[in-house]
């Protein structure tokens, strides 16, 4: 969230706006907050005693479960949700957290793909493999080094934020607490009630975004540079933008850092599903950038009347889980405004503006069973409540509302619920490439992302994202380098690309290489690879006249013996030519380079990208490369990222956005956010080269005060797009 410097927001996962509870119905809001729950609260040292006198005397009916004075100073209470609210607001407290399960149980996505399977191959090795002895720099919201399942391999770190060596978690009396890096460690390395991929690798923390996970690219490249310092063997970075450009400084400086011998493993971003999502640093060249997939799991679906498409549910944080198992009856938003209709009913909720978590209190107090929220894009949209509810709170996607909407309008507006268990499925907010410019694939490879129990500050919780699935893949890349200590960065990365498993979609259609890169890590399978294939995907690029292309990449044969590898070029296709080479020998612990030469003529082919995989046979297995080329200019985002900041000179403002390709014409406008009705040009210029464009702006000091709309105007290659941001004069 933050404007400093470039401008650019680092953003972890987004919530609606600030709820309040609207007063209108006083009967349910009362009791609700009758209900009771247990919390627990840490509290200042010095303030321990003078808290619990305080606690019995003025909230008798809060009971006092059990003290801590070891691994924090708090206690553990239980009372009315009321009452416990209006305690958390004591200066003395530090934070609360309402009270999680603990159970001897190991994350299931963590034996899935593969990280058990390894630690008995001792004989190989000759020691066990968990990571030990493997340096893992996670750069986040810091980590809770005191949580039990993180003591055992937390070793230190710094704080960016606060400059100082201790990197905890942003706590409620330093602004929004965090929890994000916290679970992204465990992931990694929990060592305790719960294990991570890597159990016993080292990790060292990096606080770089700070209240309510808000980061710089300053504070991230300032942690990158600490981290290369300290000497990490790894770096995790589950952070990004949308900005979907290869030269940003944050994707530069994680290239740097592999160039120092450190392996990087970066998130690929949750705006998923379109194409070009994938944001900075996932669109580093050198760094591993991971999608999110489905580990098994048991999902909820709905159908609605008489369609028996599913509908697939994402539950939201911060609200009760979807337990029914009757028909329900579904209303849309205009119905529900008489506040009489929404009683027993779902509402169903366009994901929209700030007062949408309004509008879900609103409806759990007026007496809703659910509410069903929809993305107004084809965006996908994950995140958590500011304020928890008690009902069901579910993201369904935009083709599913307006599904749903059209069943309402022909009334048969009744839901069931059904449940599938599913596996190896990308999630719909997992980021997409291509990479602008490069015309790179990106992510690399996916990992489990949904629904993945970790460590937070106080206990567990199961969050989504591909900020959870990159940490997956650093804990990998321990068990590899602890094997193969000597292996280089581009070494470990081809081990997990060549390796991976092509995933499919559920009609059988193999999901595009812009979107599931190599597929989905296997984790044995990397450590035990003997022949590594790098670069490990192949981009063309663009084809607009008849031409041809050559790319290399080396052959690695890590065995002692010597292999010969046999190249299957993809099926015959008019107006494509394959050039690949005969079979080749390579000795043992040699490499040898070959080239592979693409003819394309796109008078035959029609406009658009095509992708697959070059297949690679040993003659004991086959390897999978993905490859991709374009034919004519793709319909890519011609602008992107528009901000707008205050200056310190009076009426001066300044504005920045990325031009990936650059413009043939840039115009920057003024409108009156009201009535839409032009103001003013701000920029105007034609011939723009590519990148970040940042320029200061001065606006009439006539105009009256108040919100206006900033639109950015962008032609580049006879393509037009238009991006806006709202700015406030004073």
């Amino acid at each position: 969230m933050w404007i400093k410097w470039l401008m650019i927001s680092f953003i972890l996962g987004s919530g609606g706006g600030q709820m309040s509870l609207n007063p209108t119905f006083p009967s349910i809001k009362q009791e609700m907050h009758h209900q009771e729950k247990s919390i627990i609260v840490m509290i200042k040292k010095e303030k321990f005693a003078k808290f619990k006198s305080q606690l019995q005397k003025n909230y008798p009916n809060i009971k006092i479960k059990s003290e801590f004075h070891t691994v924090f100073t708090g206690l553990s209470l239980n009372g009315s949700i009321s009452d416990l609210e209006n305690l958390s607001h004591n200066p003395s407290i530090i934070s609360s957290h309402s009270i999680k399960n603990y159970q001897v149980a190991e994350e299931n996505s963590v034996t899935f793909i593969g990280s058990e399977q390894v630690r008995g191959l001792f004989d190989t090795y000759n020691q066990r493999l968990t990571g030990k002895g493997i340096k893992v720099g996670v750069i986040d919201t810091g980590v809770d080094y005191s949580h039990p399942d993180l003591k055992q391999t937390y070793r230190g770190g710094y704080d960016v934020i606060d400059k100082d060596y201790e990197p905890m978690e942003t706590t409620r009396e330093q602004g929004e607490p965090t929890l994000h890096g916290t679970h992204v460690a465990g992931i990694i390395a929990a060592n305790g009630n719960i294990k991570g991929v890597a159990p016993e690798a080292e990790i060292y923390a990096y606080r770089a975004l700070g209240p309510g996970g808000a980061g710089t690219s300053e504070s991230v490249i300032l942690a990158i540079e600490k981290a290369i310092q300290d000497d990490v063997d790894i770096i995790n970075l589950s952070l990004g933008n949308d900005v979907n450009g290869p030269d940003l400084p944050t994707s530069l400086a994680l290239d740097r850092a592999v160039e120092k011998g450190i392996v990087t493993v970066t998130s690929s971003g949750n705006s998923g599903p379109g194409l070009w999502t994938v944001g900075s640093p996932g669109t580093a060249g050198k760094a591993i950038s991971v999608g999110a997939s489905v580990s098994p799991t048991t999902v909820q679906f709905l159908t609605i009347g008489f369609n028996k498409e599913k509908i697939m549910m994402a539950p939201v944080e911060g609200s009760r889980p979807w337990t029914f198992n009757q028909t329900l009856r579904v209303i849309n938003e205009e119905y529900s405004k008489e506040q009489k209709h929404a009683l027993g009913n779902v509402i169903l909720l366009k994901a929209e503006g700030n007062a949408v978590e309004k509008k879900i209190k609103q409806a759990e107090q007026a007496g809703a069973k659910a509410v069903l929220l929809y993305s107004p894009t084809e965006k996908s949209i994950i995140g958590k409540l500011q304020e928890s509810v008690n009902i069901p709170v579910i993201w369904v996607s935009k083709k599913s509302g307006d599904t749903i909407n059209q069943h309402i309008q022909s009334q048969q507006p009744y839901l069931r619920t059904g449940k599938q268990v599913v596996q190896d499925l990308l999630t719909s907010f997992s980021s997409r490439g291509p990479v602008t410019t490069t015309w790179g694939i990106k992510p690399d490879v996916v990992a489990p992302g949904y629904s993945i129990n970790s460590t937070v500050p106080g206990g567990y919780e199961r969050m989504h994202g591909t900020s959870m699935a990159a940490p997956h893949v650093a804990g990998a890349c321990a068990l590899i380098l602890q094997a193969h200590p000597n292996w280089s960065p581009e070494q470990v990365k081809a081990s997990l690309m060549n390796t991976s498993k092509v995933m499919q979609q559920l009609n059988g259609q193999t999901y595009r290489v812009y979107e599931q890169g190599a597929g989905r890590i296997q984790i044995a399978k990397a450590v035990t690879a003997d022949s590594l294939f790098y670069p490990s995907s192949l981009s063309f690029g663009i084809f607009t006249r008849p031409s041809k292309k050559v790319l290399s990449f080396k052959i690695d044969n890590q065995s002692d013996k010597a292999k010969t590898y046999r190249l299957n070029v993809p099926k015959r296709d008019e107006g494509v030519n394959w050039d690949v080479p005969l079979p080749v020998t390579v000795q043992p612990h040699q490499t040898k380079e070959i080239a592979v030469t693409l003819s394309v003529q796109p008078r035959f082919k029609n406009k658009g990208i095509y992708d697959g995989y070059l297949e690679i046979n040993d003659s004991r297995e086959t390897f999978s490369l993905p490859y991709m080329y374009m034919v004519s200019i793709p319909d890519y985002p011609r602008v992107m990222g528009l901000q707008v900041a205050a200056e310190k000179e009076k009426n001066t403002y300044s504005y920045e956005l990325f031009l990936p390709e650059g413009a043939d014409q840039l115009g920057v406008a003024l409108f009156d956010k009201q009535s839409l009705q032009f103001v003013s040009y701000l920029d105007v210029d034609v011939d723009v080269e590519r990148g970040m464009r940042k320029r200061k702006i001065t606006i009439d000091e006539s105009l009256v005060p108040g919100s206006y709309q900033i639109f950015a105007f962008v032609k580049k290659h006879r393509q037009e797009q238009v991006v806006q941001s709202t700015i406030t004069i004073e």
